[in-house]
């Protein structure tokens, strides 16, 4: 006997396994008397096309919804096609905000039945109701509607076990952002809004139960209400524990003491902060609607660095309307005297229907065509001195926030200006590798002895013992040429305590990254 498959099916591609759709479940907890025909089906981008159209024909939905983001839309568009072409009559519905704007000419809204803009908590229940029992909706393309946040349901209870024990956890206690910053989506939000803090509390204090123990807020400004903030702070002080791992992203000139008691009780290695910088240059700050005193910030990083046990994980924006390349290593120079554990350093992405848009013709911007539609020249910087920024960035990724040099990379970036120094060093390396992918430990090793021994100059003496240090303290065992004969014989590695909390901090941010 044939036995129907689910009405509906929630779908969106992951960047990682290890991610996890809260939109997704946002959508499953909401659907109401529809939930029981509902089912959620999460990939990766990595997968097959044809593999998972199969899947998802397997299943004989009559709808299937799609989440749709900067980094899965090419690989969604190309399932989509593979669907419609196999089964016209299933009715496709996207939502995300990579179809929230800018939607008209997008080949993957022309494949599909329905787009709707924006929130789809109410909504995409709604159409579906529709479209399963009629009457038909009339719009292909519909705005969400967006609710007051108590008659949301929370979806934290639709983390199964599978979940907990193997993904990343996003939980947000509040929606939107009250600033204006122009490259991010959140600037067109007109205020933050927070949910019931007693309620938030309660799913999480469910998940805790359930053995949750890595939770990433996405929250834009988690700091942004400080009573909500320290409750939150004070939850998770309540249940320390081992493996407990907790993620914020904080507005970095609003720190109160009252938050930096909190914050400095935590162990070390539990509390991680993103601190969005993106630059200091006070003019490009004005011209794009950012809003930050650059005193206040740099006080409370230094005090983050050298008072709390949070790891800090700093952001900075190459390619912004104005930033010339010596204004962002000034920017740089500044954000690395304050030693954050780590600088991600991001090229502008003109994001669908951010206001970072009006400045395209006064300001010489020129993106790319296609996602993740980053900048490729602007007026006062060529598309060389990108691509050399991108080498920049992909080095310091392998160098510096890999934690693996410490010791080395004090020595490399000395000089008058780190920035420069470290620019340097990049292209010296291009020249010699011609690549920026697949650079072994061992690979960077032998490439920093030989650019600080014959570029720089050193010693050898003074050199080796350096690169020596750190390649023991990292853990590695293999065999670096220029260690060859100061390494013992290959065994297994002893990791010390601190080198443990260096790598777990590092593979939970590495877990974490967005895409």
């Amino acid at each position: 006997m044939h036995t129907p498959g689910p009405a509906i099916v929630l779908c969106t591609l992951n960047a990682k396994y290890i991610h996890a759709s809260l939109g997704l479940r946002y959508l499953l907890a909401n659907m109401g008397d529809l939930e029981p025909q509902t089912v959620l089906r999460e990939f990766t981008i990595a997968r097959k096309t044809q593999e998972l159209a199969d899947e998802l024909l397997a299943l004989q939905p009559r709808v299937i919804g799609f989440g749709v983001y900067i980094w899965n839309v090419t690989e969604t568009t190309a399932l989509v096609r593979l669907l419609k072409a196999a089964r016209p009559g299933i009715r496709i519905v996207l939502g995300g905000p990579e179809v929230s704007h800018e939607w008209a000419e997008q080949e993957i809204v022309q494949l599909s039945d329905h787009v709707i803009t924006g929130w789809g908590d109410i909504s995409f229940p709604k159409l579906c109701r529709a479209l399963l029992h009629g009457p038909q909706p009339l719009m292909k393309v519909m705005a969400g509607e967006q609710p007051e946040l108590e008659a949301i349901a929370l979806p934290y209870s639709r983390y199964t076990d599978t979940d907990l024990a193997h993904r990343l956890l996003y939980v947000e206690a509040s929606r939107g952002c009250p600033f204006k910053c122009e490259f991010c989506l959140s600037s067109l939000d007109k205020t933050a809004l927070a949910f019931d803090l007693d309620a938030f509390l309660a799913e999480m204090d469910a998940l805790f139960q359930r053995g949750a123990r890595n939770f990433k807020f996405v929250d834009r400004t988690f700091n942004l209400k400080i009573d909500n903030s320290a409750r939150i702070l004070q939850f998770f002080l309540d249940r320390m524990c081992d493996q407990l791992f907790v993620h914020f992203e904080v507005i970095p000139d609003h720190l109160p003491d009252r938050l930096k008691t909190l914050m400095a009780q935590f162990p070390s290695g539990v509390l991680q902060l993103e601190v969005g910088i993106q630059s200091f240059n006070p003019e490009v700050q004005q011209r794009i609607s950012r809003r930050q005193d650059n005193t206040k910030t740099e006080a409370n990083l230094r005090w983050l660095v050298q008072q709390s046990p949070a790891h800090l994980h700093t952001d900075l924006i190459f390619g912004l309307p104005g930033e010339t390349w010596e204004s962002f290593a000034q920017g740089f120079d500044r954000l690395h005297a304050m030693r954050p554990h780590e600088i991600q350093l991001g090229l502008l992405k003109r994001l669908r229907g951010t206001p970072i848009a009006r400045h395209t013709q006064q300001h010489g911007m020129v993106y790319a065509t296609q996602p993740p539609y980053a900048v490729q020249q602007t007026a006062v910087v060529d598309a060389a001195t990108v691509q050399r920024f991108v080498r920049v960035a992909r080095y310091w990724d392998l160098v510096a926030n890999s934690g693996r040099f410490c010791q080395t990379l004090d020595v490399l970036l000395q000089g008058d200006s780190a920035f420069a120094a470290f620019a340097a060093w990049s292209d010296w390396l291009w020249q010699t590798a011609h690549r920026t992918h697949g650079l072994t430990p061992e690979d960077l090793v032998d490439a920093l002895f030989d650019y600080l021994t014959t570029r720089r100059g050193m010693p050898t003496d003074a050199v080796r013992p350096l690169l020596l240090a750190d390649y023991q303290r990292s853990g590695a065992h293999a065999r670096p040429h220029c260690l060859r004969d100061v390494l013992p014989r290959p065994q297994s590695p002893q990791y010390s305590a601190k080198t443990r909390a260096l790598a777990q901090r590092q593979a939970h941010h590495a877990r974490s990254a967005a895409v």
